[in-house]
């Protein structure tokens, strides 16, 4: 008998065939669709990468971080930096945005795994504080007011010209369409590559570090290199949202960049509603809140309370989530990571 080892299943294959005919689709989006559902989708795409890394970080890699935003508020900070101080187009800054986000996660890391569980969500949160009000003394890009993008590097933007031609729309849809275009790809490199990692012996080492870090450690698992490459990988593309979604708003303050309910909070409402521990349930939860944003963001403080309500009844329906719950159901797995061990007949071979 020859035995292969696969990830494969029924309904893999078909959703690999239906997500790429969605691709597609969400590529000409903007060939037919109006400037309202472009700003829409790039809402959705922003946040599904932002909730896909803080899946990844704490429903993978077992750290639960409430400090996100530092990520956000610091990449989107350093790509308003070099744009008006180095005159950088902002569509190359979005990596250096990145890169600044990789770069506070250092010293972020070595001071918050010294601590564990709770401690360390509010170690993070604390050290998102304090980058936020040390940002808000740099009086070169506003200080605590913030500023705005030079209106030379918003219209002289990469490809923001060629889109206007080819698409016959002004300067300002131009920019969405790009934004756009650069969050789906950002979703589509962020899926593709948290899968391809789950896939890895790292992704099996990260679950045995997340489940017991003792036994991990037992079999030969360096944990706390995991760990820091879990917790810088995530930082790194927050970074990247981060810079894309100020690159697209062309304004920036402390308090929107630094906000906890914006960055965080929402993002670990869309991963435990949604499935933490699993790709699908961000997916699954980033439409469910756009859905709510848009039915009942009018209500002010009930919009906030209905979700916390919702948050809460899930976590006691469905612990795993909405797509926990489907998939436990039904066995349906879109991104499957489990190893299945298939057995076959020997070819026979002629010398």
């Amino acid at each position: 008998m020859a035995y292969s080892v696969t990830t494969q299943t029924p309904a893999s294959r078909i959703a690999s065939i239906a997500g790429l005919i969605l691709i597609i689709a969400l590529v000409a989006l903007p060939f037919f669709a109006g400037r309202g559902p472009i700003q829409d989708m790039f809402f959705i795409l922003t946040m599904l990468v932002l909730a896909q890394f803080w899946n990844l970080l704490a429903g993978y890699g077992g750290l639960v971080s409430i400090g996100q935003q530092a990520f956000v508020g610091m990449g989107a900070y350093a790509l308003f930096g070099v744009v008006i101080l180095l005159g950088l187009d902002p569509v190359p800054s979005i990596l250096l945005a990145g890169v600044a986000a990789l770069i506070i996660a250092v010293p972020t890391a070595f001071f918050a795994f010294r601590l564990n569980g709770a401690y360390f969500a509010i170690g993070t949160w604390v050290i998102a504080e304090v980058v936020r009000l040390l940002v808000a003394q740099w009086k070169t890009l506003g200080g605590g007011t913030g500023t705005s993008l030079p209106r030379s590097a918003t219209k002289d933007m990469w490809f923001v010209e060629i889109i206007e031609e080819t698409l016959g729309v002004r300067s300002a849809a131009a920019r969405d369409i790009l934004a756009y275009w650069l969050a789906l790809v950002l979703a589509l490199a962020t899926i593709g590559g948290i899968y391809w990692l789950l896939r890895t012996r790292r992704g099996l080492a990260l679950a045995a570090v997340r489940d017991n870090m003792e036994a991990a450690k037992s079999v030969g698992v360096d944990a706390a290199r995991m760990k820091w490459m879990v917790f810088l990988t995530s930082a790194f593309g927050t970074g990247i949202a981060g810079g894309l979604i100020y690159m697209q708003k062309a304004r920036i303050s402390p308090d929107a960049a630094f906000s906890v309910t914006d960055w965080t909070a929402y993002v670990i409402f869309i991963v435990v509603i949604g499935g933490i521990g699993t790709i699908e349930g961000p997916i699954v939860g980033v439409l469910v809140f756009f859905a709510l944003q848009s039915l009942l963001a009018d209500f002010g403080s009930w919009y906030l309370m209905t979700l916390g309500v919702l948050a809460i009844a899930i976590m006691l329906i469905a612990p795993r989530g909405l797509w926990g719950l489907f998939s436990e159901r039904t066995g349906i797995q879109l991104f499957p990571i489990r190893r299945t061990l298939r057995g076959g007949k020997l070819s026979e071979t002629k010398e």
